[in-house]
């Protein structure tokens, strides 16, 4: 049996075929995928050639089972697996022709996969996104007996909680759920009010729940922008009324953080709520008592808006994220270096204001194909940074289910390990705050199946700590929608409901012994220990080799030189080229390093190499400084 992957060149989406093939060639199965050449013939397969040039490769490879990935635009899936199966059934490829294929596989968007399934019934079999291994090796025809036993244990504990999930949905009792009175403290609400004592207040509760974040920014492209400002503010009006929300987390334009208080005419916006004066969001604010407010940070002008954010909203935390949201990633205007000035500017002003700040970082290396090692490391840089500035509060946020192939029970590792690196920094003066939050692209495009998966990940995060009912102190919750529309002020109560109904009846299943204990799980421990062992020694190494690690000049260093590998830097170059050298693969639940043999990097490389590059990366600091 031989799987043969198919993605078109004009699709970037690539780790969902890597991880497919890795989860097959883990079960003992030969795994093909195009080249570029091939990739190409896919693109224009509506071309008689081009079928026969993916014929021949399909033949030259003996592959038996084909399969394509397509998450653009769905007309266009269903026309390229059409032109596929015509080609297939052209050449007599099919089995019931006497060829070779006997299975054909399709992954994309939910609405491709529908089409496509209604057009060829049982012969093409649909992916959407979301399955777990099992369930991906099951309906890739793979026998229970060539799963690895790896396999079916990680799957164990997702199942379980996925499990979980439908029973909260179904049983539809989130929906009474009442509302937690948090207004028992003076400041409640006033511009007195922080974090901090909302956080005092609450451990005062009994049963204790998280407070609860949630992101809002609505953005239709035929609408006025003061028409959509004023949208917005009746539906934080909204939002403030019902009760439900604790910290709401504005979410601005792209034009509002990068060209805030310009002429935006004719400038395309990028999505969000176009805010674009310090009224609005004095309007923001007045408007949305009780709630804590808090927004994106600016990527140009970074501390002048930071001191914006104070005066007008009263932020209750700000966020950087240091080597993000510049050139490297076309979310803003400045280079690396000049992006780290200013974030370290910023980050002096954010303490002499004593308000916490989030370190908006390890998700962002995690992004861009980066493995769970530099995800640890690049947390406890950003936090002992934030530490050595003065920040007393820093809010840890922990992206779950990033990239969506991870396990739970390596996430589980993941997080503990997180929380252990950066509480050895906690003392009188620096305090952690721990925010979980679920994955980006986690749900699934149906919202039945996202509001199971939004109670199964809230089970998640319980378990990180579950011995601790005052953990995590925050939730940010991410809408069950996220796949397919922008969050409503209803769907943001609903998502909330969820959370707080999934959370209240784990914990209550797991005073009965109902859940999977995995309090002392021997494989979590190994897992978390493996992580710790390794961010440690790239942490150490780092901390030997750049003596100013902690200043713009440092990270830029760090970053430059190739200690901190980001695979899917969607920038080119030499300046980060280094960046880019290694490759990362899903292995066993959890993204890791590797060589271009696939074989897989041990920490010492990854500081060796990033000491050998130092002088390069000095070079281009040089470049920058205008030295």
């Amino acid at each position: 049996m031989v799987y043969g992957f198919l993605k078109a060149s004009l699709d970037a989406h690539t780790m969902g075929v890597l991880a497919a093939s890795d989860l097959l060639r883990d079960c003992g199965y030969r795994v093909v995928i195009g080249d570029r050449e091939i990739s190409r013939a896919l693109d224009a397969i509506q071309y008689e050639k081009n079928q026969e040039k993916i014929v021949q490769w399909i033949l030259d490879n003996n592959i038996t089972r084909v399969g394509v990935s397509y998450r653009l635009d769905p007309s266009t899936a269903v026309t390229m697996v059409g032109y596929l199966v015509a080609g297939l059934k052209r050449a007599n490829l099919l089995t019931y022709q006497g060829g070779p294929i006997s299975s054909v596989f399709f992954a994309g968007l939910k609405d491709a996969c529908l089409r496509i399934g209604v057009e060829h019934g049982g012969l093409v079999k649909t992916f959407s996104g979301g399955e777990s291994a099992v369930e991906f090796l099951t309906k890739m025809g793979v026998p229970e007996e060539r799963i690895s036993r790896q396999i079916l244990d990680g799957s164990k504990y997702d199942d379980s909680r996925m499990e979980f999930g439908k029973g909260i949905v179904d049983s539809g009792a989130y929906q009474s759920l009442e509302l937690i009175d948090r207004s028992g403290y003076a400041e409640f609400g006033t511009r007195k009010d922080t974090l901090e004592k909302r956080l005092a207040f609450n451990r005062r509760l009994l049963p204790h729940y998280p407070l609860i974040r949630a992101h809002y920014g609505p953005y239709k492209a035929d609408v006025a922008r003061a028409d959509l400002v004023q949208e917005f503010i009746l539906g934080v009006k909204e939002l403030a009324r019902s009760g439900y929300l604790d910290i709401l987390s504005i979410g601005t334009s792209q034009l509002s953080q990068s060209s805030f208080g310009e002429d935006w005419n004719g400038r395309p916006n990028g999505g969000g709520v176009p805010i674009n004066s310090p009224q609005e969001y004095v309007d923001v604010w007045s408007n949305s008592r009780p709630l804590l407010l808090r927004t994106y940070s600016a990527t140009k002008n970074i501390p002048q808006l930071a001191a914006m954010y104070e005066e007008t909203i009263n932020i209750c935390w700000h966020a950087l994220s240091f080597w993000w949201f510049n050139q490297i990633d076309g979310r803003g205007p400045y280079d690396l270096y000049t992006n780290l000035q200013q974030h370290f500017q910023t980050l002096k002003y954010i303490a002499q204001t004593s308000k916490p700040f989030e370190g908006n970082v390890p998700h962002h290396f995690a992004f861009r194909g980066s493995d769970d090692v530099t995800y640890l490391v690049a947390a406890y840089l950003a936090a002992k940074a934030a530490k050595i500035l003065g920040i007393r509060t820093y809010i840890l946020q922990n992206m779950l289910n990033t990239p969506r192939s991870t396990w739970g029970i390596q996430d589980l590792a993941k997080s503990r390990a997180l929380l252990l690196l950066v509480r050895s920094l906690q003392d009188d003066r620096f305090r952690v705050v721990f925010q979980p939050r679920a994955g980006l692209d986690y749900f699934k495009p149906d919202s039945y199946e996202a509001m199971i998966q939004l109670a199964a990940v809230t089970a998640l995060m319980d378990d990180i700590e579950p011995d601790d009912d005052l953990s995590p102190d925050i939730i940010h919750v991410v809408s069950y929608s996220e796949a397919t529309r922008l969050a409503t002020p209803d769907i943001i109560d609903e998502s909330i409901k969820i959370t707080l109904e999934s959370l209240k009846e784990y914990r209550r299943l797991r005073l009965l012994g109902k859940t999977e204990d995995v309090r002392q799980s021997e494989d979590v421990s190994l897992r978390m220990q493996d992580l710790l062992d390794k961010a440690s020694v790239v942490i150490g190494g780092l901390e030997e080799s750049i003596p100013n690690l902690y200043t713009p000049e440092g990270f830029y260093l760090a970053f430059v030189a190739g200690f901190l590998p980001t695979p899917y830097l969607w920038v080119d170059g030499a300046e980060y080229s280094r960046a880019k050298h290694w490759r990362t693969k899903m292995h066993n639940g959890g993204v890791v390093l590797v060589t271009e043999n696939n074989e897989m990097v041990k920490p010492e490389m990854v500081v060796s190499y990033g000491c050998k590059h130092l002088n390069e990366a000095q070079y281009c600091l040089a470049q920058r400084r205008g030295d």
